[in-house]
């Protein structure tokens, strides 16, 4: 007899294995799919300092990213979710039995589906922007905000939430500069006008990052004025090391397989009720693929257990 699953979940990042543990856990059968390699953003973290139960002790790093992650893929197997590393290609939402397809044109069927795909963030474009990452370039200030106390910070981007994460850096850092391409801001001048009359922070306009470079971490930046042509280095002070390159130009959610399938909003982010059911019945979104404050490990574990409760709770209702 052909089997279907209670719930499908498409993405192995935080929303995803934690809807696997709490729907596993309940006794529904689950299937987890990932397309690359479980645990999302979270993996190339080096340090998850934020996270509850979380404890940075002098000189050790307590929780990484791929520890974090591999505590929830094995919580998830023992509460005996099954895993697929294969890519999803297709679905059908329209019956009572929803199916999924995956790469290789095998079918799977299940009572209900989770989206739980994530976002990324936007890059920037500079030379070293990828190798870096997590080595003094980074997404997210209130990650990694407390590694760069009493240092140099650069923001990139000029549109609100680089002004207000240069805020929010300002509290750790010694000294932030916004770093914006165009002539002005793309966000309320009540907003700039606060950020810059905080002393700690200055702006850069017309002015973009070329490259980034360094010894294991970032130690120098190259900047070009794309009005006037000049270009210049900046070299980490010699007692500091490093500094940072805060990157925020905003995320791009990976929904564009759902997208002849589910309601999104302008940005392509999946629309959900407070229960993050979607416009289809039996069909949930969890995770950063929601249009949603805060991107961070916790809120999307804290969906995916919604999810997957609310999931256990309409297959109760509608399926004897």
């Amino acid at each position: 007899m052909e089997k279907i699953y209670d719930l499908i979940i498409i993405g192995g990042g935080p929303a995803g294995l934690s809807a696997g543990i709490y729907a596993s856990r309940s006794r529904l059968s689950t299937l987890i799919f990932e397309k690359g390699r479980m645990g999302g953003q979270i993996v190339i973290t080096a340090e998850v300092a934020n996270y509850p139960g979380s404890i940075h002790e002098e000189g050790s790093i307590d929780t990484t990213g791929p520890k974090l992650v591999a505590r929830m893929v094995q919580q998830a197997e023992h509460f005996g979710a099954e895993r697929i590393m294969k890519e999803i290609k297709n679905f059908d939402f329209s019956g009572d039995i929803k199916t999924v397809t995956d790469e290789n044109g095998t079918i799977y069927k299940a009572r209900s589906i989770l989206a739980a795909t994530g976002a990324v963030p936007r890059k920037a474009g500079f030379i070293g922007e990828k190798e870096y990452t997590g080595k003094g370039v980074s997404y997210c200030a209130t990650c990694d905000a407390d590694f760069f106390t009493d240092l140099e910070v650069f923001c990139i981007g000029g549109g609100y939430s680089s002004v207000e994460e240069a805020m929010y850096l300002s509290k750790f850092a010694r000294k932030v500069t916004l770093v914006v391409r165009k002539p002005h801001f793309r966000c309320p001048e009540s907003i700039v006008e606060k950020a810059l009359a905080n002393p700690k922070i200055s702006v850069m306009f017309n002015t973009e990052v070329i490259s980034v470079e360094g010894d294991g971490v970032v130690e120098r930046a190259t900047f070009k004025n794309n009005v006037t042509g000049d270009i210049w280095t900046h070299e980490a002070h010699e007692d500091d090391g490093t500094f940072g390159v805060f990157v925020f130009t905003g995320y791009t959610p990976n929904t564009e397989i759902f997208k002849e399938h589910l309601e999104m909003d302008e940005h392509n982010y999946i629309i959900t009720n407070e229960n993050l059911a979607t416009n289809i019945p039996g069909v949930f979104a969890a995770g950063d693929l929601r249009p949603k404050l805060l991107k961070q490990v916790i809120t999307a574990a804290a969906d995916g257990a919604l999810a997957a409760t609310a999931a256990e709770k309409y297959i109760e209702n509608h399926f004897e």
